[in-house]
């Protein structure tokens, strides 16, 4: 927004300014036009409205409000009155965003979009600013009036349309917007112009004389002016660098233009160096003849002697070929033998079924047979017991009959009394026991499987420190030698073999253990690697298979049995295999190969033959492995990767590792060390938990089964007593008072019982033949179930020995059908390497006849060149540029001149522009120099001016004061002294009360707005820290201001209800209505002209 000039000097100025340009040729027609002002000013007594007030404004959806307006302003004071929450902030932030302010100016949000109301998809404002006047803005366009309506969406876009006062669309440009509120010289976010509430606290609360010194520079818009200066300053150094980047190609232009003088002035001869030049491509042609001569010479050799090498491969194929065919041919015989057994085993389970259900059917009827026993036996004891109870029974009545008396018979019912409760309370004590019984019971079975669980870890246990304990000693001992990492007898191996191979038993020196000689980029990927090649750390290879039988003597020499190293037979190479087209490569993991250091070729091959190390993966991390291998695209040649914890992933699947640490290929001794005992320290305090749980399981055991012992002898004790007082009770029971005529009965039921016990007699010991037939045959038919099982056994036993057979045999056809598949692909590649030769002989012989004809053609006869054709080809390079440039410097005379005289002319031009802009930068600095005078003269000017009119408003409540300004550090500091005293007794602001401080602020803002230029100003709640008196005084002195200047709007904004106002023309209230607190209704406001 360009700059406004301040009022003139006078005290009520009643016309604002036109815009001040930057040239200052204006400033004397702007003084002009400020006299002609001055001289048309109304009387007193009318009311003149000016251009860019605000005539209307409705608010809608906007904040929290559904609809506010249309409010009608008057033309010079306007008080906009309301409790709070009734929308007078929600006016002033809707004219200042509709006005072009941003959202940060209001205070009262960060965005646009927090003004548009909840719910709501769009906010809009309309705003009604008169065009009336000499100012007014295009008026043959927009009229009397033009109407800003602002839309503001929920995504915080806002757009305009600018309408004429009849409502015709104009414009939706915001750059014509702009263009009247500079035009009305609108400043919505100037402090002097809208003073929000915000503002005003802070304004009011505000102790920094700096703070105080910024709102005084933004007033006046010096501070514009001041950036103004300072991007002008800006421009300048930037014209200065460009005038220093022309300085530097004036200086190219100058040598180019010395170049096209010196060009003509040299002259020299051609023809010698045209002779020269035939001499030198002659020799030339026949260098690059025996170039080529000399490139076939060692292909032909190479091709013949790869030729003759042909028929190693062939014998080495067809050797392996017979192997293999040998290697099957015992296969064949062990599948034969394992078949064989395998059917006879098949044979043998069948009838092994059949037998067994033999067995158990001949078992059920011995079963049954001892049941039938078991039951007659049962019968033939119940008829005894019963035959001996009949028979007491008669016994006993015909003992009663004689003593029958009244006496015994109350004597036996109450023994029948103490019987029962006796009995009764055994049998509770034998439930109680019976439970306890149980309860030991369990607790020992409990007791029993938790010792068998902590057995069994136990063991575990020991079997870990056992492992523990041998690697300690292992990596002890490697402190000395790093071999003994890889087995205790490892060191001596390795130097019986050097011996060996010094005696010339070896052809090839056997490489081992392949662990020693590999070494890790990255020492975190030790556990990784260990778990990918795993017994190849400790395998050995040799190069034929004489080395190898001679390596497994040393072995068996020197190792003890068991378990030894494996051995890898393949033809020793001095390359490492090309694993380009099979190899995997990622952008961020490496593979096997690419993560080890490995010196000797022959290990790579063998590392790369085994274990396939360039197509696999190495991953710290375990999610990001299984991210590349189990993702939609796997790596391709991938075959596996592995973690940094030992973790093996393939595409489809992932293992865990069986160990935690590295043990050969780990980096540091002493840490695996002291890592191992401290281990071993847990593993022993671990073993000491388990002996002390275990002792503590074994005295509980103890302690239950001893209960349990105790608790079943008295429980059968208590039973055995039970069933003395039943039979007790059930004899006094049976007991009744005789008759003579009962004994008739029992005696024919005694004789009945004697003969059944005879009748089952005769049945159980014929049950009892029967069972022991049945006993017979069953023994008869699991002996021979047992025999079958046996034989089936060792049948069996016979079968995982041939079945072991045919697994070596396997594994003995897969090792030779890899060792001719190895040398038939090696012939191959010998093969293709040859014919490559042989294309490539053939190509260079055609390239030999090719240059020759070219050389008879430029030298008829053979020359002898002891040079290169390298340096032939630069001399001649550098001849035929020598001569290239001497035809160019004697060329076109007329040319040369043309470009001479052109290179003048551009150096010329450039000398001449940075003349003027050197001029340019001269004037600007004159031009500043005398424009900072102007701004510190108006800067001092308007500092006085402010002082001035302070001071008159303090004088009127009887205040005294000073206004001090600093330009130099930036600070405006205010002293205020209230009622009468001397220029002594003046304090700081702070020291004020909050009506007095607020007082004192408004007669500083209204010192700025006597200095300043705007259409309309706007305060919110200017009398809210205010008491009664200071309000008043604060009210009066601002009608007086008003008064003075009804060329001006003013709205204030202020919660008071403003009853008090002296009646006027010029003065209108709009009240707010107060805030429906239930319900989001529809504000109306009341207006009242007063």
């Amino acid at each position: 927004m360009s700059k406004r000039k301040s009022s003139s000097a006078g005290d009520k100025p009643h016309k604002r300014a036109k815009p001040v340009e930057e040239e200052d040729a204006n400033d004397h027609d702007s003084d002009q036009e400020d006299h002609l002002r001055r001289e048309q000013v109304p009387s007193a007594g009318e009311v003149v409205s000016d251009a860019g007030i605000v005539e209307s404004i409705t608010l809608k959806n906007f904040m929290c409000h559904s609809l506010l307006g249309p409010f009608t302003f008057g033309s010079n004071v306007n008080f906009v009155v309301g409790n709070n929450g009734s929308g007078k902030s929600a006016v002033l932030t809707a004219l200042i965003v509709a006005l072009g302010g941003n959202a940060q100016a209001t205070n009262r949000g960060s965005s646009l979009k927090g003004f548009v109301k909840e719910g709501e998809s769009s906010a809009d404002v309309s705003i009604t600013l008169r065009n009336k006047g000499r100012d007014a803005y295009k008026p043959d366009v927009y009229g009397t009036a033009i109407v800003v309506d602002l839309r503001i969406t929920r995504e915080g876009l806002r757009t305009y349309k600018l309408k004429s006062k009849s409502g015709l669309l104009v414009s939706n440009k915001k750059e014509e917007l702009l263009s009247i509120l500079d035009n009305f010289n609108i400043q919505v976010n100037n402090p002097v112009s809208v003073l929000t509430q915000e503002m005003s606290k802070y304004f009011l609360h505000s102790k920094g004389e700096g703070d105080k010194y910024k709102f005084f520079m933004k007033a006046t818009q010096l501070d514009q002016m001041r950036e103004d200066f300072v991007y002008i300053k800006t421009t300048k150094h930037l014209t200065e660098d460009k005038v220093e980047q022309h300085s530097e190609c004036l200086k190219d232009l100058k040598r180019k233009y010395l170049e096209k003088e010196d060009r003509y002035k040299s002259l020299a001869s051609l023809d010698e160096m045209h002779t020269k030049l035939e001499e030198l491509q002659k020799q030339m042609a026949w260098a690059l003849v025996a170039e080529v001569e000399k490139e076939s010479e060692p292909m032909k050799e190479k091709l013949q002697s790869d030729r003759r090498s042909t028929e190693k491969f062939d014998e080495k194929v067809e050797e392996w070929k017979k192997k293999v065919e040998e290697a099957e041919r015992k296969q064949k015989q062990s599948q034969e033998q394992v078949d064989g057994i395998t059917q006879q085993l098949s044979e043998l389970q069948s009838r092994c079924s059949v037998l067994k259900a033999e067995v158990q059917k001949r078992n059920a009827t011995f079963k049954s047979s001892e049941i039938t026993v078991h039951r007659c036996k049962a019968n033939l004891r119940d008829l005894e017991k019963d035959k001996v109870q009949l028979s007491s029974r008669i016994n006993d009545l015909k003992l009663s009959i004689s003593q029958t008396t009244g006496v015994e018979s109350q004597a036996r019912m109450e023994q029948i009394q103490r019987i029962q409760a006796e009995l009764e309370s055994l049998t509770h004590h034998i439930s109680t026991l019976g439970q306890q019984i149980d309860q030991y019971q369990h607790a020992c079975s409990r007791a029993k499987e938790e010792q068998g669980k902590m057995r069994r870890e136990q063991e575990m246990l020991q079997r870990s420190v056992d492992a523990n304990r041998r690697n300690l000693q292992t990596m002890e001992s490697s402190r000395s030698n790093r071999l003994r990492r890889f087995g205790e007898h490892v060191p001596a191996l390795v130097n019986a073999i050097e011996e060996a191979y010094k005696k010339g038993q070896f052809k090839q020196k056997p490489r081992g253990p392949l662990g020693y000689h590999i070494s890790l980029k990255d020492p975190e990927m030790a556990l990784a690697v260990e778990s990918c090649l795993k017994g190849q750390l400790q395998a050995f290879t040799c190069d034929n298979h004489e080395d190898e039988r001679v390596l497994q003597g040393l072995m068996t020499r020197v190792l003890p049995r068991g378990r030894r190293p494996a051995i890898i037979t393949s033809s020793f190479l001095p390359r490492v295999h090309d694993t380009r087209k099979r190899a995997v490569n990622h952008p961020e993991y490496p593979s096997v190969l690419q993560a080890l250091e490995i010196e000797d070729p022959v290990v790579a091959n063998c590392l790369i033959d085994q274990k396939g190390i360039e197509s696999v993966l190495l991953i710290k991390n375990r999610t990001d492995a299984r991210r590349v291998m189990q993702g939609r695209n796997p790596p391709q040649n991938c075959s596996q990767a592995f973690s940094k914890e030992g973790d093996q992933i393939f595409t489809n699947r992932t293992y865990t590792a069986e160990q935690t640490r590295a043990n050969c290929l780990s980096g540091d001794v002493e840490e695996e060390i002291r890592h191992l005992q401290r281990e071993m320290e847990n593993q022993e305090a671990q073993a000491n938990r388990f002996r002390q749980q275990m002792k503590k399981l074994d005295e509980g055991i103890k302690q239950n089964e001893v209960l349990l012992r105790r608790t079943h002898i008295e429980q059968k004790t208590c039973k055995d007593k039970a069933t003395k007082l039943q039979l007790e009770l059930t004899d006094l029971n049976n007991v009744e008072e005789p008759q003579s005529e009962d004994l008739k009965p029992l005696e024919e039921d005694l004789q009945e019982i004697v003969s059944k016990i005879s009748s089952k007699r005769f049945e159980y010991e014929e049950a009892r033949a029967q069972m022991a037939e049945h006993k017979a045959a069953y023994d008869t038919a699991e002996k021979e179930y047992k025999q079958h099982k046996e034989l089936i056994n060792t049948i069996a036993e016979e079968a995982d020995s041939k079945k072991e057979d045919l697994s070596k045999t396997d594994q003995e056809v897969m090792r030779c059908k890899h060792h001719k598949k190895h040398y038939e692909e090696k012939r191959s590649a010998h093969l293709r390497n040859i014919q490559t030769l042989e294309a490539n002989l053939e190509s260079k012989e055609q390239e030999l006849q090719t240059s020759v004809a070219k050389a008879k053609k430029i030298s008829p006869e053979r020359l002898e060149v002891r040079r290169t054709a390298r340096s032939l080809d630069s001399e001649i390079s550098r001849l035929k540029v020598k001569i290239t440039t001497q035809q160019e410097q004697q060329g076109d005379r007329e040319e040369v001149v043309r470009q001479y005289h052109e290179a003048l002319e551009n150096y010329k031009n450039m000398a001449q522009k940075m003349k003027n802009l050197n001029g340019f930068i001269k004037s600007l600095d004159n031009v500043m120099n005398h424009r900072l005078q102007v701004y510190a003269e108006l800067r001092r000017f308007l500092s006085a001016r402010c002082k001035y009119y302070f001071d008159s408003m303090l004088a009127q409540r009887g205040y005294t004061g000073s206004m001090t300004f600093d330009h130099k550090n930036e600070t405006l500091s205010i002293s205020v002294q209230p009622g009468q005293g001397n220029k002594a007794d003046l304090s700081d602001m702070r020291s004020l009360s909050g009506g007095e401080r607020s007082f004192s602020t408004v007669c500083f803002v209204l010192s700025l707005w006597a200095i300043t230029e705007a259409p309309f100003r706007c305060l919110d709640e200017f009398d809210v820290y205010m008491d009664m008196v200071n309000r008043r005084i604060s009210m009066d002195m601002m009608l007086k201001v008003a008064a003075g200047q009804r060329y001006r709007q003013f709205i204030f904004l202020t919660p008071q209800s403003m009853s008090s106002l002296p009646v006027s023309k010029l003065i209108r209230i709009l009240r707010l209505k107060d805030p429906d607190r239930s319900q989001n209704n529809t504000q109306r406001t009341q207006e009242e002209d007063e």
